[in-house]
């Protein structure tokens, strides 16, 4: 089965970089909260995310606007007997009122103009116990900090403007964030008291383990007595540079490393201009190579 192409915005599974993680983070997050539960999945895509939940749903239904895409998504997960998918738009679900238990929808917001009549639509098709669970970028950190304007968003939100938009339709908010970076994992072998830890590997994060495999350290909590070790609650335990300078160390390598793949090819091409025979190299893994030594990079 061919895959969906990658837009340079809907993430496809495959699709390498940070882009990965973000988004399957987010369905591994949403997963807790979905066991037996009649399931909504707004902006669906691919379908990758509605057959996560449906791991643990009792029933969900993905809609998406693009007809490729619903298309897709209901051949490459016929499988998962229990999802369903239907081509619509947000502002028009095709679902009755009060029949979803978790309405789920990543990054939708900042692609449409029509963001309050998106949550009115959310808000109807909602039980009244039911949850919203939502994510949409940062702009004071995804656009403005950085200086990037992404060509596929119609109207980015500051946090007091998204949280205008969401408690005039569901008065009960807790708020969290995501941040893709470096941090300093610890994580105990056995079960923690609270949080959640999910460990994929990128060639099918589908499938995650709720432990932390093959640390770099050991940190040990002993005692004389069992009463001594309990009293220090297992727990989830992470660090994160403010700064962040790891991570924009990392992004300035990976910058440095297309743009020297973009220069050597430009090269190749000038010397074929002048009828000079090139044999053509991988320059994107010839510049990794050091990297991948050290076991930064695959």
């Amino acid at each position: 089965m061919s895959k969906l192409e990658f837009t340079g915005e809907r993430f496809v599974p495959g699709v390498r970089g940070e882009i990965w993680i973000e988004h399957w983070h987010r369905y591994h997050f949403a997963a807790r909260a979905v066991a037996g539960k009649r399931v909504l999945d707004v902006a669906c895509g691919e379908g990758y995310g509605t057959a996560l939940l449906a791991q643990a749903a009792a029933e969900v239904t993905g809609v998406d606007l693009s007809a490729e895409a619903i298309d897709h998504a209901g051949r490459a997960y016929a499988g998962a007997r229990n999802a369903r998918f239907v081509c619509a738009p947000c502002t028009k679900l095709p679902l009755a009122d009060a029949s979803i238990d978790v309405a789920v929808s990543f990054e939708t917001l900042e692609h449409i103009a029509e963001q309050g009549p998106f949550l009115d639509e959310l808000a109807r098709v909602l039980a009244p116990g039911g949850v919203a669970i939502l994510s949409c970028p940062n702009k004071a950190e995804y656009s403005d900090r950085r200086g990037f304007k992404n060509e596929f968003h119609v109207k980015e939100l500051y946090r007091d403007e998204l949280a205008a938009l969401v408690s005039a339709r569901f008065p009960a908010v807790e708020w969290y964030g995501q941040k893709p970076t470096f941090f300093s994992v610890i994580a105990p072998e056995g079960k923690a008291a609270g949080g959640q830890l999910v460990e994929v590997d990128e060639d099918d994060p589908s499938k995650a383990r709720p432990r932390l495999s093959d640390p770099l350290y050991f940190l040990v909590v002993a005692g004389r007595g069992r009463a001594a070790i309990d009293a220090v609650a297992p727990a989830l335990s992470v660090m994160s540079d403010r700064g962040d300078w790891v991570h924009r160390d990392y992004e300035k390598v990976m910058k440095w490393m297309e743009q020297s793949v973009a220069y050597a090819q430009g090269l190749e091409k000038q010397l074929e201009a002048l009828g000079h025979p090139v044999k053509r190299r991988d320059w994107t893994r010839w510049v990794k190579l050091p990297f991948i030594r050290l076991g930064w990079l695959k």
